[in-house]
């Protein structure tokens, strides 16, 4: 089926599964276009950017798209400073924020919270990340990242490796992964695994996956490694945090059996999963990725609001 952009004009961002495989290719073609636009498509267009919970790279790369393409920002970057530490529930923000812009994002630390904010108002909301659950516009970076690093998104071997149980980027990026016949090495220790309602969504779309404990000997055939970090803020025993935090720490040695062509992604931030030697080798793609950020997101908050189109082709 033909995808053009009347396809995206107003609609909600909140899992990746909402998208059709020509959808997300027709994103990624837009994206491209985007990457050095200096026009104003968003000029008069009001952008709120609620982030209840902390973010460096989504909000900034947010940010940085709106103000690149003419638009305004208005939002907050934490909890505190917002209503909510007066007791106002989400739904009542949302409500009050819709009269003041055209676009909601809204990162949140309830699963769920994004698609109840999307209930109460008519604007477009994105979903910048609600709670372990999903991340989507951080699949459509990796997923840009993917082809611009790999040439290609087909048939790539993806190895995961690290906190799968609680990182939602992961979450996101394995429920489409069926669609463009990738082949899955998840790489945790049991503790982390991936959720069992991941696994069988890949196991569901006919995703040829398998689980290791050994990140090494995963990398030889692979095209992509994601590596995440394990993430603290999710635990609630820290003794817990300090038996896994330092599993797996990818260095030069580690390097030595991947092949030429590997690319490594990383949502960011980092702690010490990845050394710092690695960081000037070929294969390092994770700053490149978090740079793709604004192009990506650029594309898709033209495409809601309708202005995607005054973007030369």
């Amino acid at each position: 089926m033909r995808v053009s952009e009347q396809d995206f004009v107003g609609r909600d961002v909140i899992t990746v599964s909402d998208f059709r495989r020509e959808e997300i290719l027709f994103l990624l073609d837009t994206a491209a276009r985007f990457e050095n636009e200096t026009g104003t498509p968003l000029a008069g267009r009001v952008i709120a950017a609620l982030f209840f919970e902390a973010s460096t790279r989504t909000r900034l790369s947010f940010e940085s798209a709106v103000g690149r393409l003419g638009g305004t920002s208005i939002g907050f970057a934490e909890a505190g400073a917002s209503s909510a530490t007066k007791g106002e529930n989400l739904s009542d923000t949302v409500r009050v924020v819709e009269g003041y812009s055209d676009l909601l994002l809204l990162r949140h630390p309830l699963e769920g919270a994004a698609r109840l904010a999307a209930e109460f108002v008519d604007i477009p909301v994105v979903n910048c990340g609600d709670g372990a659950h999903q991340h989507p516009t951080q699949t459509f970076v990796d997923l840009y990242t993917m082809r611009r690093e790999c040439g290609r998104l087909d048939g790539l071997h993806v190895v995961f490796c690290g906190d799968l149980r609680f990182g939602r980027a992961v979450h996101s990026l394995v429920s489409v992964l069926a669609l463009f016949n990738a082949r899955v090495t998840l790489v945790s220790p049991s503790f982390l695994r991936l959720p069992a309602e991941h696994r069988h969504t890949l196991e569901s779309n006919g995703v040829i996956y398998n689980e290791a404990p050994d990140l090494e000997s995963s990398l030889a055939e692979a095209d992509v490694l994601y590596m995440t970090r394990v993430q603290r803020e999710r635990f609630t025993d820290p003794l817990e945090y300090e038996r896994f935090k330092d599993t797996y720490t990818l260095d030069l040695n580690v390097l030595k059996r991947a092949s030429d062509q590997l690319a490594i992604l990383h949502p960011l931030p980092r702690v010490n999963e990845i050394a710092r030697e690695v960081d000037g080798q070929s294969h390092a793609a994770y700053f490149r990725q978090a740079h793709y950020g604004v192009a990506v997101r650029k594309a898709l908050l033209a495409l809601l609001l309708g202005v995607a189109g005054e973007v030369p082709k």
